[in-house]
């Protein structure tokens, strides 16, 4: 596959989500072997990855609650993102970026870019003025954030379970407040 090629982002239905599951699943369970910090430890098998999309992120994408964006390339699903708008009534203008995935085979070619550029175009349609966000500190996605105008508003410590070793990682936590220029 030409590594050039950029993906489509596409907002996916309840349907389309249902009808890849075995793919989304993949995604998930490729991400969490490679140590990704996403709820999940090893070991981690690909029915319980289909059942988490089935059972945590459908229902919301049915209700509308949730907004799933895909990457695809060349028709198969290379990443994805989740906009959490299930927020209280006095939260009507916040919405949680939540899952940003991109499967190891796919990544180093601006795929999480492109889905974070997505989600917050789609935040602003949704009437939505600050994301917010949490990620390992000092994984790989938290720099990117960073990147791209999220600040950090603490860490706390021993907030999750490692992937993969027996110990407790800390998490940042971070927000953008969206129409605003970036901060350095």
């Amino acid at each position: 596959m030409d590594r050039t090629t950029a993906p489509t982002i596409a907002i996916l239905s309840a349907g389309e989500l249902e009808a890849r599951l075995g793919e989304f699943g993949e995604l998930l369970r490729a991400c969490v072997e490679d140590g990704a910090s996403i709820g999940f430890v090893l070991p981690f098998g690909q029915a319980e990855s289909v059942a988490f999309w089935e059972q945590r992120v459908l229902p919301g994408v049915r209700e509308e609650s949730v907004v799933l964006l895909a990457a695809l390339l060349d028709g198969r699903v290379a990443g994805s993102v989740q906009l959490g708008c299930d927020t209280m009534p006095n939260q009507r203008h916040r919405a949680e970026v939540r899952k940003l995935l991109v499967h190891p085979a796919f990544r180093r070619r601006g795929i999480a870019r492109r889905l974070m550029a997505a989600l917050e175009t789609l935040a602003i349609r949704h009437g939505r003025t600050l994301l917010t966000l949490d990620t390992r500190t000092g994984d790989s996605a938290e720099p990117l954030y960073r990147s791209l105008g999220f600040r950090t508003v603490g860490v706390i410590p021993g907030y999750c379970r490692d992937t993969i070793l027996e110990r407790l990682d800390p998490t940042t936590i971070m927000y953008k407040q969206l129409g605003q220029p970036a901060h350095p």
